[in-house]
């Protein structure tokens, strides 16, 4: 038997995932195939907005190997796809919340729209048949533009005849202008957080089949979720029984969000099953996911901040329009309000804050959450504002973040979060350090000499991650609850196996949950086996995102622990004839206090499950226990980075040139895997910045970077090597491990400070994301 490993948590042991992953032995929805397997393929609408007159599926009903064409009309008695945080304007009244119909009905509203399912014996034959349906469009003039939708002559739905879902606001706007008027400077921005479009390895993908015999539906599917894919499909939209539909997630190659949302695809295939009585297999093309997969960001801003004669934020005022798309996803409602006006703050004392919201419909992809989900679009704005006033008033941009960060904790902030925990000067003065800020002079010297222009940046952040708590959340809109769910499994032998409600998409669940249960219970890490994905095995679950795994899916898992300790406990002092009150529990060992009497956890696991000398008056058999965790309040990750960049001023290229970060992410269980969580962070705020935008032809409202021809991801020679560094940290005052998110951090930091690097480079106040090269030699050339 292998020896019990102690002091776990704070390991960088090997993600035990990997193996499977590397070698190809992994299990994606898309390597399922079913007994009696159907292949679907969805034919979507070339234009962005018009009405279907018309659709005539004869032609293909008669291809070979077609089994069924299902159209909208198909889907006429089903409910909409729902969208889960209800959002209410400035006036009270409830946002605007179109149906959004499973296949399209009577309008198309963006390129991509489903208009009809094709289901086949090959994927091949189903494409084939596809080109055979006749759709008759009459087009319309789309709406694409975010700053200009509001009020556009077209509309988008006729139940917003002025494209506006919401016009929602937070903060106090009276004080806020009152502290506006005393301000000795005031620093305006005026800018575009550049719509993003996720591209995980692993295309969305689904496999629905349906049992007669029982009357019960497997769904096979690429989530974060499946326990909320399965309740929304259920209960929302088809309108069947939830524990006759089981959900699994099965590995997931990536997600950054784009995977939360419930779609019109595997809703369409579950239904399709059971008409059709066959499984049915739909993999997204890449083109498609760059159509489809719900995009991220695309706000238009205009910003102000104002200070006084010392230095200090007095006040801070924020407008912005947020692109929606063409229907409300999921959670789109809640990431330009709730996830980015409560933001606003940063790690600073402004005491006034407003912000208003208006989130516009438009003939685009549907908007929602991707890596950070508000929380880097409120950064960007905080710091590029924070930025520009220092360089205004010519006041080091680190000594400015000084002179108002937070200091005294817990602190209640102006836009309605109240912050635990921090301690923003330890985690500047450590990247400043670690950057080597004072050898920057003697390297822009340098640069120069070379012909280039060398800049620094700086940005701090905050994030509100672990989405809680639940009450809270449904004062603000919240359709669901935010806690999770956590079994432990205690087998007879002392090995555990545990059931989560979180889910792994490359966040190493099966790595770092197995070290918090071996810590804790004191056995060998092997021993620790993790289930997730699977809502047939696991008790219930909200999901993965917002940075929630650990500090909400973990402590549910530990309270779990917990109570198998305390009955543990009690079989204890059985055997070891004491009272409860006197064992302690130790590295896997249960003991009489002050004596050598002792019974290691094993022993007591059997005899749990061997009853022979076991109080049965006042204990069940059996050591599985499980726990809801719902929490009292976010967990607040904080950190601060540092970007230098060389500029070529004949061309405009930029070139990265140095990263530093340093994060506060209370206590670390694995750092190895938190340090690559924040190199993906920062390669996606990098991207950002400097390479990606997804772009819509205004008058057409066709896709121009529907590929990666045309959108341009980051590589390897676009990235410096990170310099990574997690502080001391500040433990988490509220959860059981001290933990705070980690996944979304290195996303949220980093465009600003890039763009803050390049704008000192070049000496301009702004520039747009993506800051391409041909966007910095027009800068370079404006400013001659």
């Amino acid at each position: 038997m292998n020896a019990p490993q102690q002091g776990l948590i704070g390991q960088s042991i090997r993600r035990r995932e990997d193996a499977r992953f590397l070698t190809g032995r992994g299990q994606y929805t898309d390597d399922i195939v079913l007994p009696r397997q159907t292949f679907a393929y969805f034919l979507r609408s070339p234009y962005a907005h018009a009405l279907i007159k018309s659709i005539d599926t004869a032609a293909a009903v008669a291809a070979e190997g077609v089994l069924a064409v299902y159209t909208g009309e198909h889907f006429r008695a089903v409910g909409g796809l729902p969208c889960g945080w209800l959002i209410k304007s400035l006036d009270g009244s409830p946002m605007k919340e179109p149906k959004h119909p499973v296949l399209a009905d009577g309008k198309v509203r963006y390129v991509g729209d489903q208009v009809a399912l094709v289901v086949a014996e090959t994927y091949e034959q189903a494409k084939a048949a596809a080109q055979l349906v006749e759709v008759y469009y009459e087009e319309l003039k789309p709406v694409v533009d975010t700053a200009r939708a509001k009020g556009a002559a077209s509309s988008v739905h006729e139940e917003a005849p002025d494209n506006v879902c919401y016009t929602w606001g937070c903060g106090d706007k009276a004080a806020t202008d009152a502290a506006f008027a005393r301000a000795t400077h005031v620093t305006r921005l005026e800018f575009r957080n550049n719509r993003l479009i996720p591209n995980a390895i692993e295309p969305r993908a689904a496999n629905a089949s349906y049992n007669p015999g029982d009357e019960s539906w497997t769904l096979y599917v690429a989530n974060q979720n499946p326990h909320v894919e399965r309740l929304l499909m259920c209960a929302f939209v088809l309108g069947i029984p939830e524990h006759k539909v089981r959900v699994v997630a099965p590995d997931v190659g990536g997600g950054f969000g784009s995977k939360i949302f419930l779609y019109g695809e595997e809703t369409a295939l579950t239904w399709a099953t059971r008409q059709l009585g066959r499984p049915i297999k739909w993999t997204a093309e890449r083109s498609e996911s760059f159509l489809t997969d719900a995009h991220g960001r695309d706000h238009a801003t205009v910003a102000e901040l104002g200070l006084d004669a010392a230095g200090k934020f007095v006040a801070m005022r924020v407008s912005t329009t947020a692109n929606l798309g063409a229907y409300l996803s999921t959670f789109a409602s809640s990431i330009p309000t709730i996830l980015y006006a409560t933001l606003l703050a940063g790690q600073y004392t402004t005491p006034a804050i407003y912000a208003e919201v208006t989130g516009v419909f438009s003939n685009t992809a549907p908007v929602d959450a991707y890596r950070g989900a508000g929380r880097p679009e409120a950064t960007y704005v905080v710091e590029r504002l924070v930025e520009t006033a220092a360089r205004e008033l010519k006041i080091d941009p680190a000594e400015l973040r000084r002179r108002n960060f937070i200091r005294t904790f817990p602190y209640a902030t102006p836009v309605g979060l109240s912050y635990d925990i921090g301690d923003y000067d330890a985690t500047l003065n450590s990247v400043i350090e670690l950057a080597d800020v004072a050898g920057f002079a003697a390297r822009r010297v340098e640069s120069e000499s070379k012909g280039f222009k060398r800049g620094i940046g700086y940005s701090t952040y905050i994030e509100a991650c672990g989405l809680a708590p639940s009450n809270i959340a449904g004062a603000l809109g919240a359709r669901a609850g935010l806690f999770e769910a956590g079994e432990v499994r205690v087998h007879p032998t002392g090995k555990v196996t545990i059931f989560t409600g979180s889910h792994s998409h490359g966040q190493g669940h099966e790595t770092t949950f197995a070290q918090v249960v071996a810590d804790k219970l004191g056995i060998p890490f092997e021993d620790v086996d993790i289930q997730h994905g699977d809502t047939a095995k696991v008790l219930f679950g909200m999901g993965t995102y917002g940075s929630r795994s650990l500090s909400v899916g973990g402590s549910a898992i530990v309270k779990a622990l917990d109570k198998v300790i305390a009955k543990g406990k009690k079989i204890a002092a059985h055997l070891l004839e004491a009272a409860d009150s006197e064992i302690e529990f130790a590295q896997g060992v249960f003991k009489v206090a002050g004596t050598d009497r002792s019974v290691p956890f094993a022993t007591v696991s059997l005899t749990a499950y061997v009853p022979h000398n076991y109080p049965l008056a006042t204990l069940e058999p059996g050591l599985n226990e499980n726990a809801f965790y719902d929490p009292k309040n976010f967990t607040y990750p904080a950190g601060s980075y540092v970007c230098e960049v060389e500029v070529d001023p004949a061309t405009g290229h930029v070139r990265v040139d140095r990263f530093s970060a340093v994060d506060d992410f209370g206590n670390i269980v694995n750092p190895m895997i938190v340090e690559g969580q924040v190199q993906g962070g920062i390669a996606q705020g990098i991207g950002q910045a400097l390479l990606e935008h997804g772009i819509y032809d205004v008058d057409s409202g066709q896709l121009l970077t529907g590929s990666y021809m045309d959108y341009a991801m980051p590589r390897a020679d676009d990235l410096p090597n990170f310099l990574i560094k997690t502080a001391k940290g500040t433990p988490c005052t509220h959860n059981p491990l001290g933990v705070k998110g980690c996944g979304e951090a290195g996303a949220i930091g980093s465009p600003p400070a890039v763009i803050n690097a390049i704008c000192d480079a070049i000496g301009v106040k702004d520039i747009a994301m993506p800051a391409t090269p041909h966007a910095v030699w027009q800068a370079i050339q404006a400013t001659r």
